[in-house]
């Protein structure tokens, strides 16, 4: 998916084509995924959802193939859709994954950015703000923004595409512990300790402080707590 449609955000409202109908069939179904309005295991009632988006089964039924290959859905034998469930076991594979994969993509960031890529990130940070359980999708597409601009400063386009993929997964996690109780004021500027020191290794082109940043920055992330949270 491109940036434009992952990230509303990117692009101006008045300049921005409206949706194609699979598009916007894809984003909406993804939305109330994200935010909970269908829940983990719900079946997905094709013809009530496309009369509810006002599209026919057909751009709904594309919009489908592309969230189960997201592993937001599940689509079985006989094409009936369902919300995938949330698993301890997925949420400690997918960091497992991230532990690596993050890492690594700062400290390419580091030794790769471009004047582009450092605007581009200190853009991204001055917009955050600290997520609460009212958190909506919009405020999870901000958070991923400055991960965004990390790893595309890395200029690995296979890297890029492999933590695009986790994220997709990692947001419904992320959603999950943010529920399950807010974080502490002293977590909140943990975290935005975290993100300024990520920044600021990855602009100043240190490759070892990025990675280490990073590193640190996942294993105290929403998506590792999300783990001991489904294992109450």
């Amino acid at each position: 998916m491109s940036a434009e449609e992952e990230n509303p955000t990117s692009m101006n409202a008045s300049s921005r084509p409206a949706p194609t109908k699979n598009v916007y069939a894809y984003q909406e179904l993804r939305r109330r995924i994200l935010s909970g309005e269908l829940r983990q295991g719900q079946p997905i009632s094709q013809e009530q959802l496309a009369t509810e988006l006002g599209v026919s089964t057909t751009p709904l039924r594309e919009a489908l193939r592309r969230l189960d290959a997201e592993g937001l859905v599940a689509i079985d034998a006989h094409r009936n859709a369902r919300v995938t469930e949330l698993s301890a076991e997925e949420a400690r594979s997918l960091y497992e994954v991230r532990e690596q994969m993050d890492p690594l993509a700062a400290k390419l960031a580091a030794t790769r950015r471009s004047e582009a890529d450092i605007a581009a990130i200190r853009a991204a940070l001055k917009g955050l703000e600290p997520l609460t359980p009212s958190a909506d999708v919009d405020s999870l597409l901000v958070h991923r923004a400055f991960h965004r601009s990390i790893y595309t400063a890395s200029h690995n386009t296979l890297l890029m595409s492999l933590l695009e993929g986790l994220w997709d997964k990692a947001d419904r996690y992320r959603q999950l512990r943010l529920q399950a109780g807010p974080d502490s004021p002293e977590d909140q500027a943990r975290v935005k300790e975290e993100h300024s020191a990520i920044a600021e290794a990855v602009i100043a082109g240190d490759a070892r402080a990025a990675e280490r940043a990073m590193r640190t920055h996942v294993r105290a992330s929403l998506g590792k707590r999300a783990i001991a949270t489904l294992t109450v």
